[in-house]
């Protein structure tokens, strides 16, 4: 099987810091990706560089065939981009700004009509079909993103920390439909703090810190022993320190009341 996206030799500098260092990795068509690091690591870069909004880059990214420097438009095109706070236009109503973001994929209105009703249905949200979204919740707003980012049906989805907001019931959904995209050959790309969402509907995690991927596998494959979790994985290989202890602290610092001098 041919990679869906090949990046090869990846780095990425902001003036003297370099926040991706020589990245190479293949992504195959139907797989879920999970992809983490601790904050800085390179994770949001990554998903820029991928979905085109940052392309000062070194190394080379190919995808679906194409070079993306090259076909920046096209892939595009065959990508859902779900971030975890975008601006959404939120002086329009759902059916105003799901017909906007259908348009700019050139769906016909049939289309955009039709499978915004069903999406905006299935997340509990028709009744707010004709409603500004300025006095929608943070949650409901996100529910509106996700539909807009699948509304295309898009081949690749590259999801960065999607269940914000979102209440228990949203994230069971996005967990199976996640699922249902995969088996229709859908590659996911899911970025998440959330490890035990990212351990159970992940096929292959990958870890990046400071810039580097340093461990690529299935979960059964990064465990060193059959009880570990991601979170224990996650922090044996990024941690400068114990975690429990750096908690005490922390609890201790707030119980200390040291007399105030004048």
């Amino acid at each position: 099987m041919q990679p869906l996206i090949t990046i090869k030799h990846l780095s990425k500098s902001y003036g003297a810091k370099n926040v991706l260092k020589d990245i190479s990795l293949d992504i195959y068509p139907g797989q879920i990706i999970g992809y983490i690091g601790p904050n800085g690591a390179g994770k949001s870069t990554t998903v820029k560089i991928l979905t085109g909004i940052i392309q000062d880059y070194t190394g080379d990214i190919t995808i679906a065939g194409k070079e993306l420097r090259s076909n920046v438009l096209e892939i595009k095109q065959m990508m859902g981009y779900i971030p975890e706070l975008a601006e959404i236009y939120d002086l329009l109503t759902p059916r105003e700004y799901l017909t906007f973001i259908g348009k700019l994929y050139h769906l016909t209105d049939t289309i955009i009509e039709d499978r915004s009703r069903r999406m905006l249905e299935s997340f509990g949200l028709l009744t707010n079909m004709d409603q500004r979204m300025d006095s929608f919740s943070k949650g409901m707003k996100q529910k509106v993103l996700i539909i807009s980012g699948l509304l295309h049906n898009p081949s690749i989805v590259i999801l960065d920390e999607p269940l914000s907001g979102l209440d228990a019931n949203a994230v069971i959904m996005i967990k199976e439909l996640m699922q249902v995209l995969k088996q229709e050959g859908k590659t996911i790309f899911y970025c998440s703090h959330m490890m035990d969402v990212v351990e159970k509907v992940s096929d292959r995690i990958m870890l990046i810190s400071d810039g580097r991927i340093i461990a690529d596998g299935t979960m059964e494959e990064l465990r060193q022993n059959n009880a570990d979790t991601l979170e224990q994985i996650f922090s044996r290989l990024t941690s400068t320190g114990d975690q429990v202890n750096r908690a005490d602290d922390i609890a201790m610092a707030l119980n200390d009341n040291p007399k105030a001098t004048l």
